[in-house]
């Protein structure tokens, strides 16, 4: 197999309806290992859409996603699930079962037995050793939100660490200013030293800008402007498809796109 197929995850051309309305429409876009990419736009642009297709819980209406050059729909589940991890906005279960179990979820996909040193690794890299011996249903939303990373990492993890394509979905929302610094510290320091690629689904303009290394911006179910930070992240475009007031300033330190909202 050719070896730049073997590390990417591409949607081709994907359209997509649902109830008769069209709700992704020629949309392209490739997710190769060692990125940070991040979808943005505004509320009902189909981020969450194409997260799904992406994901293999939508089937594209027209066009595909490849998965290292094959068809995502004729992946087995199981392989599949070694491959590409997701975490949601939300996972509530409505019985009881500890955190440490949710982490242990991951593995599920893997027939050797749970490595117990590899659990506790990512527990402590995700800052969850006080939380696993809790009942998952009554965790905070952002702790919640941690013990789930915990999991997807579990579930991509080889013997030296994470591999494949992880995508989270509005992941830092429950969290507090110093867990979405660390988790978003912790997903960029994994995909610069694994074969990891991070999709990620934002609303916060300024996170996007400080982490990601490219960036795809959809309005109304199409890709309206892509690259990286500083291609994306100008005033003209952000005010074209946010339609809001705004302007950008450089983050003094990290020369990066910041978004500020006018009075």
């Amino acid at each position: 197999m050719n070896n730049q197929l073997n590390n990417r995850l591409e949607g081709k051309n994907i359209h997509l309806i649902k109830n008769n309305q069209s709700i992704l429409s020629d949309v392209s876009i490739t997710l190769n290992q060692g990125e940070f990419i991040t979808l943005i736009g505004p509320n009902g642009a189909g981020k969450s859409s194409l997260f799904k297709v992406l994901t293999g819980f939508y089937h594209p209406t027209n066009g595909e996603c490849y998965l290292k050059g094959v068809k995502l729909q004729d992946w087995r589940k199981k392989e599949l699930a070694k491959e590409r991890a997701v975490m949601k906005q939300q996972s509530q279960i409505t019985f009881s079962l500890s955190a440490i179990d949710i982490i242990k979820l991951g593995r599920s996909p893997w027939a050797e037995p749970i490595n117990k040193a590899m659990i506790d690794e990512v527990t402590e890299m995700t800052e969850c050793q006080e939380l696993v011996n809790k009942d998952y249903a009554f965790l905070s939303g952002g702790e919640q939100q941690r013990i789930q990373l915990a999991r997807v990492l579990v579930q991509l993890w080889r013997e030296q660490g994470p591999s494949g394509w992880l995508f989270l979905d509005e992941p830092t929302s429950a969290l507090d200013l110093y867990h979405q610094q660390q988790m978003l510290r912790l997903l960029k320091k994994l995909v610069q030293n694994f074969p990891l690629s991070v999709c990620m689904v934002l609303h916060d303009l300024n996170l996007a800008s400080l982490w990601s290394d490219q960036i795809y911006l959809l309005n109304k179910g199409s890709i309206v402007a892509k690259g990286n930070v500083q291609e994306v992240l100008t005033e003209e475009i952000l005010k074209t498809w946010y339609g809001a007031d705004l302007q950008i300033i450089q983050h003094q330190e990290y020369q990066k796109p910041y978004v500020m909202l006018s009075l």
